[in-house]
């Protein structure tokens, strides 16, 4: 079934239109004619049954059938992790997070980035393609490039909040933490790790040090591996 996203799309409303692009594909592409099914997602926890009333190529008519309140899931999981220099690791990044279930994503500006600058756009649009593949209710929070030390001063919960890194330190496994609180938030470092300096910010704001296993992890994988470490049975 054809799944798009409508991130403006309310409950009360009987009847939707497809924007061009996704006219087309409907239309055009998938060859979908009038009373084929369609869903719909506002990203929002909203989904919505929907049938096609004019199956134009241009302006295709949706008439909306039922709607379903997906609640959010009870451990809210946020990741924060400086960008890597190649921008392709932080799209298949944001994908398979997406996929998994994640709530939000930050991006930390660290001393040892190779990335000072990113653009959300792009990661925005994988992000919903992510949401649409694989039925999920909630389109995760992306936020702006930060730096490090004004991200922790802004931090809503340092209790709930971890630190991976692989300085020589006492560290718990973040399973043994993750689902402990009504979330949790895990910051993960460039390539390079964080610094000596970096670290000790996070522990004179509360953060805690953990370990994602024994493995050394590129950004990316650490990143993916919180996302899923947070994510098991929540």
């Amino acid at each position: 079934m054809l799944t798009c996203y409508a991130p403006d799309l309310a409950p009360a409303q009987t009847s939707h239109l497809l924007s061009e692009d996704e006219s087309k594909h409907a239309v055009r592409v998938l060859r979908l004619v009038v009373g084929d099914a369609v869903e719909l997602i506002d990203g929002r926890g909203g989904r919505y049954a929907a049938t096609i009333a004019d199956a134009n190529p241009k302006r295709c008519q949706l008439r909306i059938t039922a709607h379903e309140q997906v609640p959010p899931r009870l451990y809210f999981a946020h990741v924060a992790v400086a960008p890597t220099k190649n921008l392709d690791r932080m799209e298949w990044l944001v994908e398979k997070a997406v996929e998994i279930g994640v709530e939000r994503l930050s991006f930390l500006r660290c001393a040892r980035s190779e990335r000072r600058e990113l653009k959300l756009e792009r990661l925005e649009k994988i992000a919903v393609s992510a949401l649409k593949q694989s039925g999920q209710a909630w389109l995760p929070q992306l936020d702006e490039l930060t730096d490090y030390a004004d991200f922790l001063r802004l931090l809503p919960d340092p209790a709930h909040t971890y630190i991976a890194h692989l300085a020589d330190d006492e560290r718990t496994a973040l399973a043994a933490l993750a689902g402990t609180g009504p979330g949790g938030c895990v910051l993960i470092g460039p390539e390079g790790d964080f610094t000596p300096t970096e670290i000790t910010l996070a522990r004179a704001a509360g953060v805690r040090p953990v370990t994602l296993g024994h493995s050394r992890l590129r950004t990316e994988t650490a990143a993916l591996a919180a996302v899923f470490t947070m994510s098991l049975d929540r």
